[in-house]
């Protein structure tokens, strides 16, 4: 039965009681190790939501520096690398951290009296927001420089669009500041959801998602290319970013980041906080003594 919190992977509890063919120790499990196992399986719908925004991250590597290789990078004596850009990210997410924790957790510690401000699920759906509003300007952002492209004769050449690379700051900006609300909120959450006995798990967890998350960038990226491709079109990714259309590549990323924002909320709405469930071994406790009463009167009838 797996429509309450309390009641779910009630499946498991079976691994705990004793009966006539779990008489080894090998084959049985202390109530502790159930639900130990029960919490780690509740965290992998949170875990599954988070795939996508680190999809998102990986841009910040690849197309937004692609980006800024199409564009002016000269700054007064000074050429900007492109992949500088990143310190964008990387600097605001710095000061958002500290603003967080310094000013808006003492802020909301009074108009939620929770001693984080906001629970740590808020807190990432918070996060997973910004990714949103990110991809939207991202979006905008490259519809506007391939316009100036084409005002400019340089689409078909794939020269150098008469736009500064700056322009791309705002998206990388957007970016670290999800980021501060979303990847430090799942290091925490993964870590403190964890039974005590499997903390290093609960780590993993977090880490592996900005591993699988390049992974399905990379899948995005070939797959949307070669459907986009067929019949005869151009395709939105090509090597030459002026002919190419990244501005629905990226509106399709804010589509695919809202379904996934849809089932965050789900996925939120039936997850129990590890200090929530403690009644849950009072429930577990009454389930054993009626099994193991079934199973005595079972032995009774089988001897008489």
């Amino acid at each position: 039965m797996l429509c309450s919190p309390v009641h779910s992977c009630r499946f498991l509890n079976k691994a705990c009681v004793r009966t006539s063919t779990s008489t080894s120790e090998w084959m049985l499990c202390t109530v502790t190790q159930v639900e130990e196992t029960k919490q780690i399986l509740r965290m992998i719908p949170i875990w599954v939501a988070t795939l996508i925004p680190s999809t998102m991250l990986a841009q910040t590597n690849t197309l937004f520096v692609k980006q800024g290789v199409t564009l002016n990078r000269r700054i007064g004596r000074f050429n900007i690398p492109p992949a500088s850009l990143i310190a964008f990210t990387s600097f605001t997410m710095l000061v958002s951290v500290v603003l967080y924790d310094r000013v808006f957790v003492k802020i909301m510690k009074r108009l939620t009296k929770n001693p984080r401000g906001i629970t740590l699920l808020q807190r990432m759906g918070t996060g997973i927001m910004i990714h949103i509003v990110t991809m939207i300007v991202a979006s905008l952002t490259e519809r506007y420089r391939l316009k100036v492209a084409k005002e400019h004769g340089v689409v078909q050449n794939g020269g150098q669009v008469p736009l500064s690379i700056l322009v791309l700051a705002p998206q990388f900006i957007l970016m670290g500041l999800g980021e501060a609300f979303l990847e430090v909120s799942k290091i925490e959450f993964f870590y403190d959801q964890a039974p005590e006995s499997m903390k290093s798990l609960g780590t993993s967890y977090s880490i592996t998602t900005v591993g699988i998350g390049s992974f399905i960038s990379t899948f995005l990226l070939s797959t949307v290319s070669h459907i986009t491709q067929k019949n005869g079109h151009k395709g939105w990714i090509l090597n030459n970013l002026n002919a190419s259309h990244l501005d629905c590549y990226y509106a399709f990323f804010v589509v695919l980041n809202f379904l996934n924002f849809i089932f965050f909320m789900v996925a939120s709405k039936y997850f129990v906080y590890r200090a929530e469930i403690s009644n849950s071994i009072e429930v577990l406790a009454q389930e054993l003594k009626e099994k193991t009463a079934n199973v005595s009167d079972q032995a009774f009838q089988v001897i008489s």
